[in-house]
């Protein structure tokens, strides 16, 4: 007799949970690195949530499988981040079994709402079925998937543009965007501020972001590793946050390692130092 399996409770679930008088944030961090190796390390760490990352980072479908695989049964939620907002590109993350997405460059509602309805079977979306050969229903032994698909499956769209911050009031009213995320970097690019994401005026736009989604009571999350900034959004209203990366902290660490290790070349010092006249 084959298994019968149930799906993991999602990030939405998560952050109903978690937000609130008797609640906390959850504070994650991003996976970039590819490596199930790295993932499932980082699935132990005693953090809310992992953000697999496909827009910059090298991960494709074989990849985001492993780190799925690899992660699972640990006590942690996993986030996929999709290269592009596109319907194809979706169904695939779906079916590979990807329950929590978070959308990238939602600029507008009728992006959100594009979203949604790629998670969506028909009549209330235009994802296509394939469940008999996806890992989602695992191979059909999720009971009733077809009929359940859309409360296993958690929305969380990314504000990272100037146009989005004014569209966040109709981006958050969109049914079946769970959550909204604040992305400062492209963000402050979009304002004409590239490389300064701790600008007063894009800390401004974030803050409006979240006041919208407190009052539309929706979550909102925040990228920020420099902690004074986490901080600060979270006491300015963040349900969750991401705050460091597997290859930031890799990179800099070992950085840290040769500095102590390593004594200085001066004559590598001398050739970096300006000449003055």
């Amino acid at each position: 007799m084959p298994l019968r399996i149930e799906p993991q409770n999602t990030f939405r679930d998560a952050l109903r949970n978690q937000t609130g008088a008797a609640g906390r944030p959850l504070a994650g961090m991003w996976v970039c690195s590819g490596s199930p190796l790295v993932a499932e390390l980082c699935a132990g760490s005693g953090l809310d949530w992992l953000l697999v990352d496909a827009e910059h980072s090298p991960n494709g479908l074989e990849s985001i499988l492993a780190q799925l695989q690899a992660i699972h049964g640990y006590p942690i939620h996993t986030l996929v981040r999709p290269p592009v907002n596109d319907t194809v590109v979706i169904k695939q993350y779906l079916d590979l079994g990807v329950q929590n997405l978070l959308i990238p460059m939602v600029h507008s509602a009728a992006e959100a709402e594009a979203a949604v309805a790629a998670t969506r079977y028909p009549p209330h979306g235009v994802r296509g079925v394939g469940s008999a050969l996806a890992r989602a229903a695992r191979w059909n032994r999720v009971p009733d998937y077809l009929a359940r698909a859309g409360e296993t499956i958690s929305v969380t769209v990314q504000i990272e543009s100037a146009a989005a911050v004014d569209a966040v009031e109709d981006i958050l009213a969109v049914d079946g965007v769970d959550a909204i995320f604040l992305g400062p970097s492209d963000l402050a690019a979009s304002m004409g501020l590239l490389g300064q994401q701790e600008h007063e005026e894009v800390r401004a736009a974030v803050e409006h972001c979240l006041t919208a989604a407190t009052a539309a009571g929706k979550p909102a999350g925040v990228n920020a590793f420099n902690p004074d900034t986490a901080r600060h959004y979270l006491a300015n209203g963040a349900n969750f946050i991401l705050v460091g990366a597997d290859v930031a902290l890799l990179a800099r660490g070992s950085e840290a390692l040769a500095a102590e290790f390593i004594p200085p070349d001066p004559v590598a010092e001398a050739a970096s130092t300006p000449a003055s006249y």
